[in-house]
């Protein structure tokens, strides 16, 4: 997260950082501003698109859901279909039309103000997306490991039943 935050010329430290990672119970939770998320999300897309050449955009000093889905999107190289998707992961359904309402101008006649609730849930849609393709590298990583180590079957099998597998 700090070299995220460095991208964006800004520079974060772990503590501040810890800071905004805490539950808001904690005594020593911070709360993160929307200039510092846009300056994240800023960072994100130069970490994952590149860096743009010329001066970087100034963050926004307050944020909306459309404009940070629209980081997210940008910065993760997504498009429609994969946006789509990614709802679908979490059940949450939407036609094509709805979804590109969240993406226009705020004065044009078609705009739509994007919920927190469909925010949530692409959340959650690309946490199930990663989530499973690291789980698939982990299985597949670990079914070599068990292969090579347990000659006899029934052993496979306890080796699976007591909980064996490598976690990253």
């Amino acid at each position: 997260m700090i070299a995220i935050f460095d991208s964006a010329d800004y520079p974060a430290t772990r503590a501040e950082i810890s800071a905004w990672l805490k539950k808001e119970a904690d005594p020593d939770y911070e709360k993160l501003t929307d200039k510092r998320l846009a300056i994240f999300l800023n960072g994100l897309i130069n970490v994952l698109r590149g860096k743009k050449e010329g001066p970087q955009p100034e963050p926004e000093t307050r944020l909306t859901n459309n404009q940070i889905f629209m980081k997210l999107k940008i910065a993760l190289n997504l498009k429609a279909e994969d946006l789509l998707e990614v709802l679908l992961l979490a059940d949450f359904r939407l036609s094509k039309h709805e979804l590109s309402a969240f993406f226009r101008k705020p004065g044009h006649k078609h705009y739509r103000e994007c919920k927190e609730q469909v925010l949530r849930n692409f959340l959650h849609g690309l946490q199930i997306k990663h989530r499973s393709e690291e789980e698939g590298e982990v299985e597949s990583e670990v079914e070599g490991e068990v292969e090579g180590e347990v000659e006899d079957e029934d052993e496979t099998n306890s080796v699976w039943a007591k909980g064996k597998t490598r976690k990253r």
